[in-house]
C-alpha cells in the first residue's frame, strides 16, 4: 500500500524540552491509524506539525508522497482535520456556519454543505442553532467541516474526548464509515485505549515523545498470548507451589491475589485441585488472553494510563 504520511526523525523542541523525539511514522493508505498515547505524550504536537501548524526543529515529513514543505498549499488541500475542538458560530445554524467556512475554504461542489450535513446525521437539525447542540452534535459538525472539500486523509485529535458513551459511539461509527464507504485514510489520536481497540486496524504507540512501536491489530492479536488467571488468597505460598509442582516458570503475580500462567492451558483443573489441596483458597479462575491495555502498559514500562 502506499504511504500517506511518512515522517523520518521528526522532531520539535521548546527550549531545552523535546516535545516530539525523532519520531518515524508511516501511515498507508486505507487505513484507520490509532496513534495512542498518554495526555502530554507528543500527539498533538506532532499533528500540528503534520498540519503546517507549527515547524519541526529537525526531520522530515512527506505526504502523499511528497515533502509538506516543499508544497504545503496543494499537500493540505487534500487533508481533513479536526485540532481539539472547533470552534463555531452559535448564534448561527449548522449549515450557516458550513457555508463560512465553505467560502473561506474555496468550496464551491454543488450541494457539498447537504451532502456533509448528512454524513454525519446532521441534516434534521435545519433550524436548530448550533449553541443548541450536544458536544456530540457539535463534534460531529466539526467533521462535517473536514469533509466538506472531499478530503484524502483526516486527521482528528481526540474526536471522542469529553463524549458520553452515545457520542462516543457516534463518532466512532461514523469514522468507520467514512474509512469504508468513502475510502479515506484516517489518523486518530486517543488516550483512551478501549476506543482505540474499536476503531483502528493499525496502532503507533508514542511515549514521551518516542514512538515505541506501530503494528497492526492483526499482528498484535497474534502476539497475544492466553493465560489462566486464579485469584487465590496466599499469592506467594501459590506462586512456589506451582513451581514445585507443575514446574511452571512463565507466570505473573498481580495485585488483589491474581496470577497468571501463560502455560499449562487446559489444566486449570489439576492446577486448582493442588491449590486446595494445599489449603490455598482459590476464589475465580478463568481462561484470558492479554488486552491492548496490557500491552501499552507493558510498552510504556508501568505508566499509568490517561
Amino acid at each position: 500500500m502506499t504511504a500517506i504520511i511518512k515522517t523520518t526523525q521528526l522532531t520539535k523542541k521548546y527550549g531545552d524540552q523535546t516535545a516530539v523525539d525523532n519520531l518515524n511514522m508511516t501511515i498507508k493508505q486505507g487505513q484507520i491509524y490509532g496513534f495512542l498515547g498518554q495526555n502530554g505524550a507528543g500527539k498533538t504536537t506532532t499533528i500540528r506539525m503534520l498540519l503546517g501548524l507549527i515547524k519541526p526543529t529537525h526531520g522530515s515529513i512527506e505526504m502523499f508522497g511528497e515533502h509538506l514543505y516543499a508544497k504545503q498549499r496543494d499537500i493540505l488541500r487534500r487533508v481533513g482535520s479536526i485540532v481539539e475542538f472547533s470552534g463555531f458560530y452559535e448564534n448561527l445554524t449548522a449549515r450557516e456556519n458550513l457555508l463560512i467556512n465553505a467560502r473561506l475554504m474555496g468550496v464551491h461542489t454543488k450541494n457539498a454543505i447537504e451532502e456533509a450535513l448528512e454524513i454525519v446525521g446532521l441534516q434534521d437539525e435545519p433550524s436548530k442553532m448550533v449553541g443548541k447542540f450536544s458536544l456530540g452534535m457539535k463534534q460531529r459538525l466539526g467533521i462535517a467541516r473536514a469533509i466538506l472539500h472531499h478530503p484524502e486523509l483526516l486527521i482528528l485529535d481526540e474526536p471522542t474526548n469529553g463524549l458520553d458513551p452515545i457520542g462516543i459511539k457516534e463518532i466512532r461509527n461514523l469514522i468507520k464509515a467514512l474509512a469504508e464507504e468513502r475510502k479515506i485514510t484516517i489518523l486518530v489520536s486517543s488516550h483512551i485505549l478501549s476506543e482505540v481497540e474499536q476503531l483502528a486496524d493499525h496502532i503507533g504507540i508514542i511515549h514521551l515523545g518516542k514512538l515505541l512501536e506501530e503494528v497492526s491489530f492483526a499482528e498484535l492479536r497474534q502476539r497475544n498470548r492466553k493465560f489462566l488467571e486464579f485469584q487465590v488468597a496466599h499469592d506467594s505460598r501459590a506462586a512456589i507451589l506451582l513451581e514445585q509442582h507443575f514446574d511452571i516458570t512463565d507466570y505473573e503475580v498481580h495485585d488483589g491475589g491474581i496470577i497468571r500462567v501463560y502455560s499449562h492451558i487446559g489444566q486449570q483443573g489439576k492446577i486448582n485441585k493442588m491449590l486446595v489441596d494445599h489449603q490455598i483458597e482459590v476464589t475465580r479462575i478463568a481462561l484470558s488472553e492479554d488486552r491492548l491495555e496490557d500491552y501499552f502498559i507493558q510498552m510504556i514500562g508501568g505508566g499509568k494510563i490517561g
